[in-house]
């Protein structure tokens, strides 16, 4: 038995906090629950950018996006030597442990063909990981370097989906319209892209198993992000009748955003003109493949305990951000309403005290607190520089964060929206216009303010309530400590160069 526990990040594309059996009776993730059951759920954890670059950037670095730089989903790193911290994965991997990466980063820009970016490095790093898997298309000099690929595998099944995708949305990475109603893939599962990457993480797993190392697994699913293809033995799993209906709410709550989302007018008429059993299809679907990734992490699981390994493994699962469905006729992410901002956050194995086990712990946490709890459980200590806390540890939080810079295909980026988050109230505070602009007239910023313990849904804006200044103010203070703080200790003096003993 290595004298280091072995560490599984379990992840997700777009997932909703209240996607899991253990929050909605009427899905089914019996994996995923019995993690739960086992370990602790934070019921009130959030992305620090609902969007996937900026979010996924931000909790493999540990730092907030503001801080790293990549703001939204036009931005990427492309040069090693321009991140600014090392990865959770590279910080694993001098440790000691067998790094294996099999899914999606989203590090790059231009890894498969019509993305239309920029790639100046002719072989890309894996960033930290010794065995490397991916389940995206990629071709000539946008591969990284020692990647096994999913499309050189399993040509036909990527054709089909990337043709898919293009049919759906060409331009909106499968979130039309079309990309939601969904279809049944012609493909069962254990031909699918998922299964593949869990294949060859279980492979992975094996050589290290052999040979007695400590291992670190990212195991990362781009489901159940639209375009919802469901593989044809999961599209009967759940009835109509046992999804409930979304609630189509009043016009003023549709029209009351912070930004205008770059495809949400769009589909909104679309939405509204369905049926109720059409609009339940769509939440069937993206149910279904929230089933079909738990059953992959299940594979993961009865492995170890095949191997005797699942005690001494420690396990961790979340996602970049959520899903709004439909909800205040949105779809997609790009807002910082919960349905968005809120994402599932569950831990268990070594780390975690008998006497939490099955517990949910309200704290305000974070997706910063990734990095800091794989350190924590792996018994290093956690970089004074990053905003993050060990979830294994008590928290001194007061409030969560999260920031918005728009969703990036705007020729001016947005001036940004702050989030303050505790478990009873939200603050919002945004501009509508570019950075310029808000410089010159600080006046004009906007705001909103939702009692979230009598108004979870967010329908009734209480920023210019007289009754709720004195918390706004309160909650305003916060916020600005909050950041002050953070970036006084990021970026600073020492840490614009690529050190990776930091």
């Amino acid at each position: 038995m290595n004298d280091r526990p072995n560490l599984l990040f379990l992840m997700t594309d777009q997932h909703r906090w209240d996607a899991l059996g253990c929050v909605r009776p009427e899905v089914k993730t019996p994996t995923l629950d019995a993690l739960a059951s086992r370990g602790i759920r934070f019921e009130q954890a959030v992305c620090q950018n609902p969007q996937c670059v900026a979010s996924r950037y931000s909790l493999c670095t540990g730092l907030y996006p503001s801080q790293i730089g990549v703001r939204n989903n036009n931005q990427a790193i492309q040069r090693d030597e321009d991140m600014p911290l090392p990865t959770l994965f590279e910080r694993l991997q001098g440790l000691g442990y067998q790094s294996i990466g099999s899914g999606k980063t989203h590090w790059y820009m231009g890894m498969y063909p019509g993305a239309g970016r920029d790639i100046r490095e002719p072989q890309r790093s894996t960033r930290g990981f010794d065995w490397r898997y991916q389940g995206r298309m990629s071709t000539g000099n946008a591969r990284e370097r020692g990647s096994v690929y999913y499309n050189d595998e399993a040509p036909e099944q990527m054709r089909w989906m990337l043709d898919y995708e293009r049919k759906v949305g060409p331009h909106s990475g499968g979130e039309s319209f079309a990309g939601y109603m969904g279809c049944e893939a012609p493909y069962s599962s254990e031909n699918m892209r998922e299964s593949w990457l869990t294949t060859k993480a279980l492979e992975a797993i094996q050589r290290c198993h052999n040979r007695d190392q400590a291992w670190h697994l990212y195991l990362s699913f781009d489901f159940p992000h639209a375009p919802l293809a469901v593989p044809k033995d999961y599209e009967n799993l759940y009835s109509l009748d046992d999804i409930p209906d979304v609630d189509l709410p009043p016009d003023h709550v549709i029209r009351n955003r912070h930004f205008n989302m770059w495809h949400s007018d769009g589909i909104l008429e679309q939405w509204q003109a369905l049926g109720e059993r059409e609009r339940r299809q769509v939440w069937r679907r993206y149910y279904s493949l929230c089933s079909y990734v738990d059953d992959q992490f299940g594979r993961v699981i009865d492995t170890l305990e095949e191997q005797n390994e699942l005690d001494n493994t420690f396990i961790l699962f979340s996602s970049d951000h959520g899903d709004s469905l439909g909800e205040r006729g949105r779809f997609s992410k790009y807002s910082l309403y919960e349905a968005s901002v809120r994402v599932p956050l569950l831990i268990a194995g070594p780390g975690v005290h008998p006497d939490l086990q099955g517990t949910v712990d309200p704290r305000p946490a974070e997706l910063v607190d990734i990095v800091p709890t794989f350190l924590d459980a792996a018994g290093e200590a956690i970089p004074d520089a990053l905003p993050g806390e060990s979830l294994l540890a008590p928290s001194m939080r007061r409030g969560a964060f999260a920031e918005f810079h728009s969703h990036g295909f705007d020729e001016v980026l947005h001036a940004p929206a702050y989030m303050w988050r505790t478990r009873e109230w939200k603050l919002i505070l945004w501009f509508e216009g570019n950075l310029d602009e808000m410089r010159q007239h600080p006046e004009q910023i906007l705001g909103e303010l939702y009692r979230l313990a009598e108004d979870p849904d967010e329908r009734n804006n209480l920023y210019d309530d007289p009754g709720c200044l004195v918390t706004r103010e309160a909650l305003t203070r916060e916020l600005l400590m909050h950041l002050a703080f953070s970036w006084s200790h990021f970026p600073r003096y020492d840490s614009y160069s690529f050190n990776r003993a930091r």
